[in-house]
């Protein structure tokens, strides 16, 4: 069982696949090809299913790092006779530079250790376990390295020293002196594939490592020019969020893990290994902020073709997909595996897949209009469906991605009064939620805004008159007196911090009595002891208790700001802040007790709430300096004052 708190975990991505390392020098997570693919590494959720360790023997202190405006980490033992400097990353394909970051990555993990005073014997032990634990495959001693086969997967371990094989498990030491390095390389291939998995010379691994670094170093150049408040943490959660997009289709997980939980021994594990249509459409708005949404028609092209036919059948957006447009993505159990801290099931797909939630819609055409300046940019198009010979003239989209932005808007107008499982997936009865139809609104407002470029014009006045009834049943049926605030489905009194969004997305201004009410009502009775935000309070079907989400208390932060109360913003913004680990990443939760991170991680969601609130905190600061005689609610042109591509 792992026992290793999930804070203590840094993230390695080429945007293919993810690696979790811990600060002892383990990696206990790493999926190869994709990041959904069956982990090679799996100890993060039980004992058997492998690990590769490299650490300094006798280490008494342990530091970490990201090597500057990169995501290749650095972590340096301090032993008593000398310090040891170990680098890791997953390689990036060679020569990669600002927007081909990930292009032709070569599923290699990197590992060098330098020793950069006195001397360090270092301890290694290599134990792969493809499919998650199934597979102990055959290690074999070859001339530079360790091969192993099993299963579907074939893995060439490169080393600068022999290593003793016992079974399925390698182990070795090695004394390193000051100004030594020397460097490790773990190659994958699928056995069915064309190509082989190689051993690496020490040469060859330095320069794919140094490359790697300039990779990232470019990417973040041509990106990152947010200036304003936690300035770095920003711009350190935009290359979370890049880390988290698989190149090949332009998806975005929600997460680089499965099954860590909600609360330790509970079972509310999911696999958020997968691409969500609102947390997506979420991190390419945040990515305008944080980067640049250069990388946004990439996103557009695989939603289009992923829900390809989906609508013209009369059906609903899939709010989910696989990260190369799978749609079947049915859950599993793993009962080999006993999961983070006894945190069992272990699950693979996710149940939601075949949910109905309303809310799709309008945040995806809320991410098309927020970066409209963009995608109708016909000089700066990317993506499949970008070639020069499926457009029209400019600024034009293809006709397939307008048609399908059109149907968005016609399903929301057609559907906005069904029942959901809402935001939160709850597992339970479909109901009337709030925030459902609130994102049908949005999708109605934003094609009305986009009706031009959309060729949707016969369309405004019943997209406006469908919205006029949206508003008035979100008016009526949607606030309670007793609860004084907006709740969360019609007719009931319970909160929900979805409900903060109503001033976010443009339905109500932000000084609005009503939604200063919600706001005050979210403070006062959806908080814990420590002022963090649940998501809601109310039953939603499964067992065990609902954790506070960082999320939503950047939400909270977000909503103050927009309102003009910029301190008291500042100070829920570094509540949640606070919970960043020592390489500044963020999961879903905070535990109630500990405060020890729990849930899926990164969580690109809490990124997401970090950059959002972050912005808008900025944008109050800069309003209260020099008062604008506008609505003071941030658009594109506000946005791309701050940040270039």
């Amino acid at each position: 069982m792992s026992t290793t708190p999930i804070a203590d975990y840094a993230l390695l991505s080429n945007r293919h696949s993810a690696a979790l390392v811990g600060r002892d020098g383990s990696i206990d997570w790493l999926c190869f090809p994709r990041f959904d693919s069956p982990s090679v590494f799996g100890r993060l959720l039980g004992d058997e299913a492998g690990h590769w360790s490299i650490g300094a023997t006798g280490a008494t202190q342990v530091t970490r790092r990201y090597l500057d405006r990169t995501m290749v980490l650095e972590t340096t033992f301090v032993t008593p006779t000398g310090t040891v400097a170990i680098t890791d990353a997953l390689a990036m394909g060679e020569g990669n530079r600002g927007h081909d970051l990930g292009k032709g990555a070569p599923h290699l993990l990197l590992r060098s250790a330098t020793c950069v005073e006195g001397e360090v014997e270092i301890s290694l032990e290599y134990v792969p376990r493809p499919e998650y634990g199934l597979v102990r495959p055959l290690l074999d001693a070859v001339d530079g390295g360790v091969t192993a086969f099993g299963g579907a997967d074939v893995l060439v371990l490169s080393s600068p020293t022999t290593l003793t094989v016992e079974g399925s498990a390698v182990s070795g030491q090695l004394q390193l002196d000051r100004g030594e390095t020397v460097a490790f390389a773990l190659h994958h291939r699928k056995r069915a594939e064309t190509g082989t998995a190689r051993v690496w010379s020490q040469s060859d691994i330095g320069a794919r490592l140094a490359d790697t670094v300039s990779a990232w170093e470019s990417w973040s150049e041509l990106h990152q020019a947010y200036v304003g408040p936690w300035r770095d943490l920003v711009h350190h959660s935009g290359r979370v969020l890049q880390s988290l997009s698989f190149a090949p289709t332009g998806a975005i997980c929600a997460a680089a893990t499965t099954s860590l939980p909600e609360a330790v021994g509970g079972a509310r594990n999911w696999d958020y290994r997968y691409a969500w249509v609102r947390d997506a459409s979420f991190t390419i708005e945040a990515l305008w902020v944080a980067a640049c949404p250069d990388e946004a028609n990439e996103f557009f092209d695989y939603v289009t073709t992923s829900a390809a036919g989906t609508l013209d059948q009369g059906g609903d957006l899939q709010i989910m997909f696989g990260i190369g447009g799978e749609r079947d993505l049915t859950e599993r159990e793993l009962p080999h595996l006993e999961g983070w801290r006894h945190s069992a099931p272990v699950r693979v797909g996710n149940g939601a897949w075949n949910q109905r939630q309303l809310d799709v819609y309008g945040e995806l055409l809320s991410a098309v209009q927020r970066l409209s300046d963009h995608v109708f940019d016909d000089a700066s198009r990317v993506g499949p469906t970008a070639s020069p010979d499926k457009w029209g003239g400019p600024p034009d989209l293809a006709p397939v991605t307008r048609r399908f932005f059109v149907q968005l808007a016609d399903t929301a107008a057609r559907r906005w009064e069904e029942k959901d499982q809402g935001l939160w997936e709850i597992r339970g009865e479909p109901r009337d939620f709030l925030y459902s139809k609130l994102m049908c609104w949005v999708a109605l407002d934003r094609a009305v805004a986009l009706a031009d470029p959309l060729d949707a014009a016969d369309r405004v006045g019943a997209w406006k008159q469908t919205q006029a009834q949206i508003r008035e049943a979100i008016l009526t049926k949607g606030w309670s007196d007793r609860a004084n605030a907006f709740t969360q489905s019609f007719g009931s009194d319970d909160l929900d911090a979805s409900n903060l969004m109503l001033s976010l997305v443009g339905f109500l201004p932000a000084d609005e009595p009503k939604v200063l009410a919600t706001i005050k009502a979210t403070e006062e009775r959806l908080t814990d002891t420590r002022g963090l935000v649940y998501r809601y309070r109310s039953h939603d079907g499964l067992e065990g208790e609902e954790g506070t989400f960082l999320m939503c208390t950047f939400w909270l932060a977000q909503a103050l700001a927009q309102a003009g109360q910029t301190a008291r913003a500042r100070t829920v913004f570094e509540r949640a802040a606070a919970f960043v680990n020592d390489v500044g990443l963020l999961a879903e939760e905070a535990g109630p007790v500990s405060g020890d991170l729990l849930g899926n991680f990164p969580q690109a969601f809490s990124h997401i709430g970090l950059v959002n609130a972050a912005w808008a905190i900025s944008e109050s600061e800069r309003r209260q300096k020099s008062p604008d005689p506008g609505n003071g609610t941030p658009g594109v042109s506000d946005r791309s004052e701050s940040t270039s591509a």
